[in-house]
């Protein structure tokens, strides 16, 4: 069983919604589909460290083995668990985690919102009252905690911007930031949107990347004086 990957990247590629990334790992040349958002990243160069590690969901078929590559921890144990609701296969899964990220999936849980979760390619009315049912009763203490955290934080209408802010957790994770170091300067980044939003050309992920990982950095070289 593989449970994640550290290699060399070596190439991408896409066919139709599928998005894959060949990494070098050991001499050993391994094809994994990726979400999109990574693919993306990739391909634009954001992402500019050779060494790519990714947590990995091996499904091994009669004819084939299938690899799914993700960025984080939680993304992986999210796909796993959609994964194991009566007739979604692992695209379906894929499609879901490639348009919304795992909060957006969770709101749209806890307000019952089957238009929203019926906008993914391959899911009818059916398959999203069981998708929503069935994943309230798996992630009932998460979908709770976001509810509770949106209570304390900024919260985020504009859709465009949520799920840059989700992509730029997801990068810093990437580039081996701690998860809770990561949290702590969120707020922060949220008031800088604002400011930069009324700058012209200004507001973008890269931008704010940059300013993560200037708090950051700045946070750890303090901390090591």
């Amino acid at each position: 069983m593989i449970s994640w990957i550290n290699g060399e990247f070596v190439e991408l590629w896409q066919t139709n919604q599928k998005f894959f990334v060949l990494i070098n790992c050991q001499g050993i040349g391994y094809e994994i589909q990726i979400l999109e958002t990574f693919f993306l990243k990739l391909k634009s160069n954001q992402i500019t460290n050779k060494n790519i590690t990714l947590w990995i969901k091996h499904i091994k078929k009669e004819d084939s083995d299938l690899l799914f590559g993700f960025t984080s921890k939680d993304q992986k144990n999210f796909f796993i668990e959609i994964l194991s609701i009566r007739g979604v296969g692992s695209q379906i899964g894929m499609a879901i985690l490639n348009k919304f990220s795992i909060s957006e999936v969770f709101n749209a849980i806890k307000t019952q919102n089957k238009k929203l979760i019926c906008s993914v390619p391959g899911i009818g009315q059916k398959m999203s009252d069981r998708l929503i049912l069935e994943l309230k009763s798996k992630f009932k203490s998460e979908i709770q905690f976001e509810e509770e955290k949106g209570k304390d934080e900024f919260e985020i209408m504009d859709p465009e911007i949520n799920k840059m802010m989700e992509d730029l957790q997801l990068t810093l994770q990437s580039l081996n930031y701690k998860n809770k170091e990561i949290k702590t300067i969120l707020p922060i980044l949220i008031k800088e949107v604002d400011i930069l939003d009324k700058k012209e050309n200004s507001l973008s992920f890269e931008n704010l990347l940059k300013l993560a990982m200037d708090y950051l950095d700045k946070d750890i070289s303090n901390l090591s004086m």
